[in-house]
């Protein structure tokens, strides 16, 4: 179980803007020039609140969240031949734990208040967007209750082509729509900010850019151009891959989803994406439950000074698999060990395990779009670890391009917020945009070593799988 508490992340946001507001003023730039507000969020983790009080009727979900494993399983039972792709012709997805719907409906089930607020109509349904926009904007006194494309694709209850609530899939997944968010663009004004400040100076500055994290990303490293692509390296890791404006449907595994809208009455770009669980959350791991570093960025150091895994393959599959597989029952697991493996191996084996992860996705783009990417551009906390960006690079052979200024998802919903109608401080026309200074990493390994590596670490994926199952984990009895 992975929640968060609501309140706690609408407060955060608060001390985020507080802090920008004084660091304005320390920079002597007058905080009446802001001029639009973008947001930017995890996508898929769900929040449900009360309209009339304003309050979180429970925690968010989390996109990783594993309790509805039993509710995914027991929804394929309504699916002809338990289908798991059987609505990815309206939604681009899989059925799977990932997504909200699922998670909404484990709170219909399980949470009275809930329950019962969606009976009287109290109940209203967002991604994290939703609920800061509805916050910020008054709340519970005339709060803009709206989320953008881009995550209400992550849904499940949206249709990609006619851009819509889909009245045939809440009815599956039995969603009163009433509670659902206004679905609009990614970029136009919402609504106005209804101040919180100590200095009160933000009253009426209109929130103008909304994007989920990885689209917003996408859009922060330019990638306008059909077929260009990004990765974004966070908790989990996000490969997105413009298509352009048409839906192109995975043959691998692959996601496909909305990339962007820029503005009511421009066109609707979509994306292929392959969604990774687990990345930096794996250096996580190493430095809270085993103890092996103090700080992340220990993990660079422990791992260069083996410089290898010795024959060490890590599979961080703590959540199931995601992309390409799809396999909920997969468990963690290390393989490979020796003797002679020691705690560096095993730092090494981590980072590798990440790029490895981005290679079988990469893999999955390239079969579906049929033109291979000459580079991937990099971005997100963990780039700053050379080592990995190395290893990547290594891992894939093609180079591996880090822009400037990794925090990309943060510059691509103040682009979207800039450049929204009624605020139009900038354009974002391909030609209007400067090019990003860039580090990029060239491939150092012979390609066959690459391979070699590549085809062990999929043999330990093969491992890993079908440890699990569900029943064991819900209920004690197993199958």
């Amino acid at each position: 179980w992975v929640e968060q508490d609501p309140k706690d992340i609408l407060k955060s946001v608060h001390e985020c803007v507080e802090r920008t507001c004084e660091k304005l003023q320390q920079l002597n730039i007058d905080i009446t020039n802001i001029k639009a507000i973008g947001v930017s969020n995890q996508r898929e983790t769900t929040v449900v609140w009360d309209k009339t009080t304003g309050e979180p009727l429970y925690n968010a979900i989390v996109w990783l969240d594993l309790r509805t494993q039993s509710t995914v399983e027991r929804l394929l039972k309504k699916i002809p031949g338990k289908n798991k792709a059987y609505f990815k012709s309206k939604t681009g997805l899989p059925l799977s734990t990932y997504f909200s719907a699922v998670k909404l409906r484990w709170l219909l089930d399980n949470v009275e208040e809930i329950r019962q607020a969606a009976y009287d109509g109290r109940a209203l349904f967002g991604t994290v967007d939703s609920w800061l926009i509805w916050s910020l904007t008054g709340g519970k006194n005339g709060g803009i209750h709206c989320t953008d494309v881009t995550n209400a694709s992550r849904t499940m209850l949206f249709n990609i082509h006619s851009l819509e609530w889909d009245p045939e899939l809440c009815q599956f997944f039995d969603i009163p729509m009433k509670m659902l968010p206004k679905v609009r663009s990614s970029s136009e004004i919402y609504g106005l900010m209804v101040c919180f400040l100590k200095s009160g100076a933000l009253t009426g500055v209109p929130i103008s850019g909304c994007l989920g994290d990885q689209s917003a990303a996408l859009v922060g490293q330019m990638c306008f151009q059909d077929g260009q692509a990004k990765n974004t390296y966070g908790t989990g890791c996000f490969l997105l891959c413009n298509t352009g404006q048409k839906c192109v449907f995975s043959e691998h595994g692959l996601l496909t989803t909305i990339a962007y809208k820029l503005g009511r009455d421009k066109p609707v770009y979509y994306a292929l994406e392959g969604s990774v669980a687990i990345a930096g959350a794996v250096v996580r791991w190493l430095r809270d439950n085993l103890g092996i570093v103090q700080t992340s960025q220990e993990i660079e150091k422990l791992a260069a000074e083996v410089g290898t895994s010795y024959g060490c393959y890590f599979v961080p599959a703590f959540s199931g698999l995601y992309a390409p597989y799809w396999e909920p029952s997969a468990r963690g697991i290390i393989c490979g060990l020796t003797q002679f493996t020691n705690k560096k191996h095993i730092a090494f084996a981590a980072l590798e395990a990440v790029c490895f992860q981005t290679r079988e996705i990469l893999n999955a783009i390239n079969q579906d779009c049929g033109i291979p990417l000459h580079q991937l551009q990099v971005d997100g906390g963990m780039t700053s670890n050379k080592l990995l960006m190395q290893l990547q690079s290594d891992i894939l052979c093609i180079p591996v391009v880090k822009p400037s200024m990794p925090e990309t998802t943060a510059l691509g919903a103040a682009m979207a917020a800039g450049a929204a109608e009624g605020v139009g401080i900038w354009s974002l026309n391909p030609g209007d945009l400067t090019a990003v200074t860039c580090e990029r990493f060239e491939p150092q390994i012979n390609p066959a070593e690459s391979e070699l590596r590549f085809a062990r670490w999929k043999k330990a994926v093969v491992k890993s799988m079908g440890w699990e199952t569900s029943e064991a984990s819900s209920n004690g009895k197993s199958e």
